[in-house]
């Protein structure tokens, strides 16, 4: 695939994972396999849109993917208030989730 930004999300999957492989004590087990999935989410629909027949489709395939950038920003921060990561960490995660985002968004917007 050579989309922008499913490279992005993978790279940013990358990071994500090993923070999850991180958190694998009982107490944050939840929170990390959460992590896991939302993260996935965001690669699996841009893959998934690319394959679509119309530009439309993709679009809602991309929608899919931005809302799981959300999910996956808000599940950082609840690891966040468990200090299951510290505050540079959320930052950065959260910053990287934002510029995603707005890409998303943006190559949406080029497909409507």
């Amino acid at each position: 695939m050579d989309l922008d930004i499913w490279k992005e999300s993978i790279t940013l999957n990358d990071q994500l994972f090993d923070l999850v492989d991180a958190l694998s004590d009982a107490k944050s087990y939840r929170v990390a396999e959460q992590l896991r999935g939302s993260s996935l989410s965001i690669s699996n629909n841009i893959a998934e849109g690319s394959g679509s027949f119309s530009s439309k489709d993709f679009a809602n395939f991309l929608n899919i993917a931005r809302r799981s950038v959300f999910e996956t920003a808000n599940i950082s921060y609840v690891a966040y208030r468990r200090k299951f990561i510290d505050k540079e960490k959320l930052d950065r995660i959260l910053n990287d989730l934002e510029l995603l985002s707005k890409k998303i968004t943006n190559f949406r917007k080029s497909l409507l």
